[in-house]
C-alpha cells in the first residue's frame, strides 16, 4: 500500500483495518500498522513486540506536561472545564500509563496547559485558567503543591498572571526559580515557588516561519525549559494550536544562562505537519524527557487525521543529540511503529495501560473517569452510589443548563450502554457532549423521548417504556445511532441517526473533545445502572 493510500484510509475509514485484530494480538507483519487491542477493545500503544504505535495517550490529552522522578514518569494535561481535573498519570516506560488521580478539585476556571514539576522534593502544578461562569473562576495562573504525587494537593494560590498562558518552570544556574510564559516572556518566582518575585519581562523573540506557510497564527506558546550539558534549551510551539493541519509546530532555542541570550535552533522547525495527508495534524507543544536508559524522547500533541472530535492526543517521538549540541526529533509523521524506549520496566498490557471504562458503580471513579462539565461548588453532592447504582440528582432543564457527567475515550468507533430509571418530572439519557452549545444524544421522561442535536432539543416523540429503559449509543466514526430496550435482549433502533464529524474545535472553538456521558435534568433524580463501553 502506498503512503498516500494509507493516509487516505486513516482519515476516511479507520475501522476497516485498525480494529481487525483479535484482542491482545500483535500487529500484522505486512500491511498498515494496527494498534494492539486491550480491555474493552481499546487502542493500546504497546504492540507487544518491542515497538509502540502512537498515540501513547489516545483521546483528549492535550498540552502534555511530563516529569521524570527517579524511575517513575508522571504526566498531566489540559483538562479545561472538566472537574475534578488535572488527572496525573504514571508510567515506568513512557508507553504504558495508568491514572493515579486528580490533583484539582475546585473549579477555578477552564484549565489550559499546566506545568507539572518537582523542586527539592516537593511537587508543583502551575495552572493557567480562563474565566468561566463558575463562581470564583478567573483568568490568571495558579499554583498548587503536594509532598506526595498522590496528594493531598494544596488549595490553589493565585499568582496574578492574567495575560499569559502555558507556564514552564525553570531553575537558573544561581538557584533562582522562574516561570517562562507565552510570547517569549518570563517571571521570577519566590524561592518557595508560591508567588511572584518580580514583574513579567520579555526575554526571547521566537523564530518565525516563512510568511507563505499556511498557519493559524504566530502564537508563541508552551515554553518548556530543559538543562542538558552546558546549555538551557527552550522549546516552544508556534503557528497556532488548531486551524489548518499544517499550522502548529515545534521550535527551539538555547542559552548558556537562564538569563539569555537565546539563539535559534538552526534546523527550526523541528516538528511540523506539512500535508493534510499525514496521519497526525497540528503537531506541537513539546517537552524533552530522558528515557529509562538515558536516551531522550519528546512528548507533544496532535490531532488524528479525520478525527478532530477526539481532541488533541499525546504522541511520543525519539530525540537524538548531534555533535553541535542541538537535538532533533525523529519518527516522521508518527504513523508507523517505533522501537520502545530501552530500560523501562515491563508492565504487560491488560489492564496496565489506561483503565476500564465500563462502570458497575460499586467503586468511586469520580475524578478518575467521570467529570462534571463546569460544575458548581456543590456539584459533587448530586452523586450518590448505592448497591451498584449511581443516583444523580437532576439539574437544569437540559444538558446545556445542568452539568452532565462525561468521560474521555480514545477510540474512533465505540458504543456505550446503560440502564436508566427516572423519577416523574425527570429527563435523563446518553450524550456526546462537546460543550453547552454543542452536543447530541437521546433522553427520555416517563412519557416521551427527547432528542438532542446541534446543542438543542429537537423533538419529543412518545414511547411506551415508562420510567425505565436500557439505552445504547453507538458512535461509528462519526455516524451516531441509538437503540432502546426494555430488557437488554430485544432492541429497537431509534428513528433519528446523526453525523457528528463537525462537533469539534474548528467549528465551535474551545479546544475540547466530543465526550460520551449522561445527564439528568428536571426535578427529582435519575438512577443509572451498569455503564458499559466497547470499542468497535
Amino acid at each position: 500500500m502506498t503512503t498516500n493510500r494509507r493516509h487516505a484510509l486513516t482519515g476516511l475509514g479507520m475501522g476497516a483495518f485498525l480494529f481487525g485484530a483479535p484482542a491482545g494480538a500483535a500487529p500484522a507483519k505486512n500491511g498498515p500498522a494496527t494498534w494492539r487491542k486491550g480491555i474493552e477493545g481499546q487502542r493500546q500503544p504497546d504492540l507487544g513486540n518491542g515497538t509502540f504505535l502512537n498515540p501513547i495517550m489516545a483521546g483528549d490529552h492535550p498540552d502534555p506536561s511530563i516529569l521524570k522522578d527517579g524511575d517513575n514518569y508522571y504526566m498531566t494535561f489540559s483538562t479545561f472545564d472538566a472537574y475534578p481535573g488535572l488527572v496525573i498519570w504514571q508510567s515506568k516506560d513512557l508507553v504504558n500509563w495508568r491514572p493515579i488521580g486528580p490533583a484539582l478539585t475546585r473549579n477555578i476556571g477552564s484549565v489550559w496547559a499546566p506545568e507539572l514539576c518537582q523542586h527539592k522534593g516537593r511537587y508543583y502544578l502551575y495552572i493557567p485558567t480562563k474565566k468561566t461562569s463558575a463562581p470564583g473562576s478567573k483568568t490568571t495562573s495558579w499554583v498548587i503543591w503536594a509532598d506526595r504525587i498522590e496528594g493531598p494537593w494544596s488549595e490553589p494560590i493565585d499568582l496574578d498572571l492574567p495575560r499569559h498562558i502555558d507556564p514552564g518552570h525553570a531553575v537558573g544556574e544561581d538557584g533562582s526559580r522562574w516561570l517562562f510564559l507565552s510570547g517569549g516572556d518570563r517571571v521570577r518566582l519566590s524561592d518557595n515557588g508560591l508567588s511572584k518575585a518580580g514583574e513579567v519581562e520579555h526575554v526571547y523573540d521566537p523564530w518565525r516561519y516563512p510568511s507563505d506557510w499556511v498557519v493559524e497564527g504566530f502564537s508563541p506558546e508552551g515554553p518548556k525549559i530543559t538543562r542538558h550539558g552546558q546549555y538551557y534549551y527552550m522549546i516552544l510551539a508556534v503557528g497556532g494550536t488548531a486551524g489548518p493541519p499544517t499550522g502548529h509546530m515545534v521550535i527551539a532555542a538555547r542559552s548558556k544562562s537562564i538569563n539569555g541570550p537565546w539563539e535559534h535552533h538552526p534546523r527550526n522547525p523541528l516538528v511540523r505537519t506539512t500535508s493534510a495527508g499525514e496521519k497526525w495534524w497540528s503537531r506541537g507543544h513539546a517537552t524533552l524527557v530522558e528515557g529509562p536508559s538515558g536516551d531522550w524522547w519528546g512528548v507533544y500533541h496532535g490531532y488524528e487525521n479525520g478525527f478532530w472530535t477526539l481532541g488533541r492526543q499525546t504522541l511520543l517521538a525519539p530525540v537524538t543529540w548531534s555533535k553541535d549540541g542541538w537535538f532533533d526529533f525523529g519518527g516522521g509523521d508518527l504513523s508507523e511503529p517505533i522501537k520502545k524506549p530501552k530500560g523501562g520496566k515491563p508492565h504487560g498490557f491488560q489492564p496496565v495501560h489506561g483503565q476500564a471504562l465500563s462502570d458497575d458503580f460499586t467503586t468511586d471513579k469520580y475524578g478518575i473517569q467521570w467529570n462534571f462539565f463546569n460544575p458548581s461548588p456543590d456539584e459533587k453532592s448530586r452523586i450518590r452510589r448505592e448497591n451498584g447504582v449511581l443516583h444523580l440528582t437532576a439539574s437544569g432543564e437540559a444538558p446545556s443548563s445542568g452539568a452532565p457527567l462525561i468521560t474521555i475515550v480514545g477510540d474512533p468507533a465505540y458504543e456505550i450502554e446503560m440502564e436508566i430509571e427516572v423519577d416523574a418530572g425527570v429527563r435523563a439519557g446518553l450524550l456526546l457532549f462537546y460543550d453547552t452549545k454543542l452536543y447530541c444524544g437521546l433522553g427520555f421522561d416517563a412519557q416521551n423521548f427527547v432528542t438532542h442535536q446541534y446543542g438543542i432539543e429537537r423533538g419529543r416523540p412518545a414511547h411506551d417504556y415508562g420510567r425505565r429503559m436500557r439505552m445504547r449509543l453507538r458512535n461509528d466514526r462519526h455516524i451516531v445511532t441509538f437503540d432502546t430496550s426494555a430488557d437488554g435482549q430485544t432492541w429497537r433502533r431509534f428513528d433519528r441517526g446523526m453525523e457528528v464529524s463537525g462537533y469539534h474545535h474548528n467549528v465551535r472553538g474551545g479546544f475540547l473533545m466530543l465526550k460520551p456521558g449522561f445527564y439528568a435534568a428536571g426535578q427529582g433524580e435519575a438512577r443509572f445502572h451498569h455503564f458499559r463501553y466497547r470499542a468497535l
